[in-house]
């Protein structure tokens, strides 16, 4: 496993996480003194971009790319992949958020299927056998219960979690992503990502996952994304040749 590990490359989109960036790097690092760390920072007015650069110096392999604005999360990913798979050296992609809600103790086992040539891509999902959530409200489980069962109903992807953003994802799944084809914004990308593949016939496997909303920072997902997000979900269909 730690050579699945010294192969694969992770990104992490930032925007205003200098609490948590420098301690997820850490965590990282500790697993391999191999693994690839992307951070892709959008500008963050609270400092994240500096924050990163610091612990890049200390914790390499570490890179760290600065945009102007913020772009969005899934344009950021995009951005950290690209990077990624310029390294001929890096085997497998992986992306997760920085705030601690997906668990870095999480990763070997997901590479361990890739590494069996079981899957193409692995994904944590809170809808999962065992997986927990903690500290959500009523409310926010409600709906992302439901804009679950929203999206496999239309798009027939076979994974059960359409919005978590642990995944990872063989060299050859990642290449098979066309970025340039990918219209949407925000956290709906990864149900586009998941559908692109998913038409190329790319394999997916489900693993639970233990999801702690974030203790430190505040949140980046806002209530236009949220509509935004069932908006992009009807129309992927028909962009992708499907009615």
């Amino acid at each position: 496993m730690s050579e699945a590990l010294s192969q694969a490359c992770v990104v992490i989109p930032t925007f205003n996480e200098a609490p948590n960036i420098a301690r997820l790097a850490e965590a990282l690092r500790a697993l391999s003194p191999g693994l690839s760390i992307i951070v892709v920072d959008d500008g963050s007015p609270d400092g994240t971009g500096e924050v990163a650069v610091a612990a890049a110096k200390k914790l390499a392999p570490m890179q760290v790319i600065h945009r102007s604005g913020k772009g969005g999360r899934g344009s950021a990913c995009m951005a950290g992949f690209m990077l990624g798979l310029s390294d001929p050296k890096v085997k497998y992609v992986v992306e997760m958020d920085a705030d601690f809600s997906h668990d870095p103790k999480e990763l070997p086992a997901m590479l361990e299927i890739l590494e069996s040539g079981n899957a193409d891509v692995v994904l944590r999902s809170r809808y999962e056998g065992t997986s927990r959530i903690v500290d959500w409200t009523i409310a926010r489980r409600v709906f992302s219960k439901f804009s679950n069962i929203f999206a496999r109903t239309l798009l027939g992807i076979p994974i059960s979690d359409y919005t978590n953003g642990y995944r990872a994802y063989t060299r050859e799944a990642a290449e098979a992503i066309d970025f340039k084809k990918i219209a949407a914004t925000g956290y709906i990308v990864l149900s586009e990502v998941a559908y692109q593949l998913h038409l190329k016939g790319i394999r997916f496997a489900c693993l639970p996952t233990v999801f702690v909303n974030r203790r430190r920072g505040q949140s980046n997902l806002s209530f236009k994304e949220i509509a935004g997000a069932f908006k992009g979900v009807t129309s992927l269909r028909s962009r992708y040749g499907k009615k």
